[in-house]
């Protein structure tokens, strides 16, 4: 017994001293949590896809993590849980100060893991309808970000459902971030002339979703048993707003949304409705002092009047912002959580999934409280000295407003998985490959890659999602013969991986390539 503890103590110091290296795990936790910005065209400044371009910045890397500020995540983890959070955690954010307290070895080079592929193209395809902001160049100056908006009309002739919506930006380098919103009245016109244009001008104006760095496209469960969508209707306007970052002065942009509809006559679509469920608009801040605003809803001691399903949360402040939370209380004072931002970032917004939808039960009142910090602290308070701040558009004014996207609850919702039924219909988006494998869409017998020259044994097969994680690592050990590496479709754990589409990222005798696969 004394020998099996010995023998299992020396293999866990090996396998932590290989990890502490870039090919051993350092690599792969780059992958996971920093490279959907950090890669070249990446909305990011600097890219740290490989070793070489991640050494000469580890003391500016160790800065950025050990002071939370890297990789960005507002909402606080202990409070909800969301799908694809970026947040380290705690063993995560040691290895990687270990790492470059060690001095940052590379370790064995050849058996760096592949990295993710990132693409300027759709991850969806060009769907059904494209909508496409002029070419526009960024006005922001070295010390200044441009906020910008764009109405673009749809034509739509009759109402449609949405199920999937993705934007492409026209620059990946400069746009910050994009807000899509659904202007059914046709009420919003655009603005690119102060460079404050932060919100819609109308509150029926919808917010849809958010594009952020390394964010992958709105989709929604289109298949059975759960089939989400959002009503668009005949002559609606795409109501695009725009962040571009200061120093981005002159460069051009034209952002495009493609918008991926259910067939005409398609039944049994839940609808996804998308408001400002909690909101004032009607306050003022006084300078040098912190200002608590909150806000309910409904109004009253009666609660919602029905059964809802809550599937997301977005909490939206300007440059004043301190801190907002949002949770819902019961008749016997339980609480259900919805967020929580402790430090509120105005560069980083964006609606939060949950991983399972909240069921909110009539009766339930849903509350929201926002904390402004309008003093000299701020930095990035607008105004030197600080002014009164009143509620408005701009950047410069002040908002308070939480966004969800619900829908009404029917039993057992709570149960669904979301990451499951987000991805559950993506193999009807197309596929293209320059690796032979098969079948392709794979099924329940799983996926052949076949390499006609052989594979060197140190090969890498790493399988990765839409959205950069890593599913599951492939080697010489699932080889079926000396030509193909075969994946039956499970991920790390062992359990049966989601439909949708994947990444193989592979290296194989030191050259890396990539292909795009379906699963059924």
């Amino acid at each position: 017994m004394i020998k099996y503890f010995s023998i299992l103590a020396f293999s866990a110091l090996a396998y932590c001293v290989n990890a502490q290296t870039w090919s051993g795990g350092v690599a792969q936790l780059f992958y996971n949590k920093c490279t959907q910005c950090h890669h070249q065209g990446g909305a990011a400044p600097s890219s740290l896809m490989t070793y070489q371009e991640v050494s000469p910045m580890v003391n500016a890397v160790a800065a950025a993590v050990g002071q939370d500020r890297m990789p960005p995540w507002p909402p606080d983890n202990n409070y909800q849980t969301y799908l694809h959070t970026r947040s380290l955690s705690s063993g995560e954010k040691s290895l990687l100060l270990s790492w470059i307290a060690a001095s940052a070895p590379e370790g064995n080079a050849a058996a760096t893991p592949p990295p993710p592929v990132y693409t300027n193209n759709t991850f969806l395809g060009n769907g059904d309808l494209i909508v496409q902001m002029p070419n526009y160049l960024s006005k922001a100056t070295a010390f200044a970000d441009d906020y910008v908006c764009f109405s673009i009309p749809t034509n739509l002739t009759q109402n449609r459902i949405l199920k999937a919506v993705e934007v492409v930006p026209g620059n990946r380098d400069i746009v910050h971030h994009a807000l899509v919103y659904l202007d059914d009245a046709g009420a919003e016109q655009t603005d690119t002339i102060g460079g404050n244009c932060a919100s819609p001008s109308n509150q029926n104006t919808k917010l849809i979703m958010g594009y952020t760095p390394g964010a992958g496209p709105l989709i929604l469960p289109s298949v059975s048993p759960l089939k989400m969508g959002i009503n668009i209707a005949a002559g609606a306007k795409i109501y695009l707003n725009m962040h571009y970052p200061e120093g981005s002065f002159g460069m051009m942009d034209s952002t495009k949304v493609i918008l991926h509809f259910y067939p005409v006559g398609t039944t049994g679509v839940r609808q996804v409705y998308a408001a400002p469920v909690l909101a004032d608009y009607a306050f003022a801040l006084p300078p040098n002092q912190m200002t608590t605003l909150s806000a309910q809803y409904p109004n009253g001691t009666a609660g919602v009047p029905i059964d809802l399903s809550v599937i997301s949360v977005f909490p939206h402040m300007h440059l004043l912002g301190h801190d907002i939370k949002a949770y819902a209380t019961g008749p016997a004072n339980d609480t259900i959580k919805f967020i929580n931002i402790p430090r509120w970032d105005f560069h980083w917004q964006d609606f939060y999934f949950f991983d399972h939808l909240k069921h909110l039960p009539t009766g339930y009142t849903i509350k929201g409280k926002g904390v402004y910090d309008n003093t000299d602290q701020n930095i990035h308070n607008p105004n030197t000295p600080p002014q009164t701040v009143y509620v408005g558009y701009n950047t410069t004014d002040e908002m308070f407003i939480i966004y969800f996207h619900y829908m009404y609850y029917l039993p057992g919702d709570e149960n669904y998985d979301l990451a499951t039924l987000m991805n559950a219909s993506l193999e009807e988006y197309g596929n293209s490959s320059a690796i032979k494998s098969y079948p392709n869409p794979m099924g329940d017998n799983g996926l052949n890659i076949v390499f006609e020259g052989g594979f060197d044994p140190e090969i890498k097969v790493l399988v990765y999602d839409l959205k950069g994680t890593l599913v599951n690592t492939l080697s010489q050990e699932d080889a079926i013969n000396p030509t193909t590496i075969f994946w039956k479709g499970d991920n790390q754990n062992g359990a049966e991986s989601t439909a949708g589409m994947y990444y193989l990222s592979i290296n194989n005798k030191g050259k890396m390539s990539a292909t795009k696969i379906i699963k059924r």
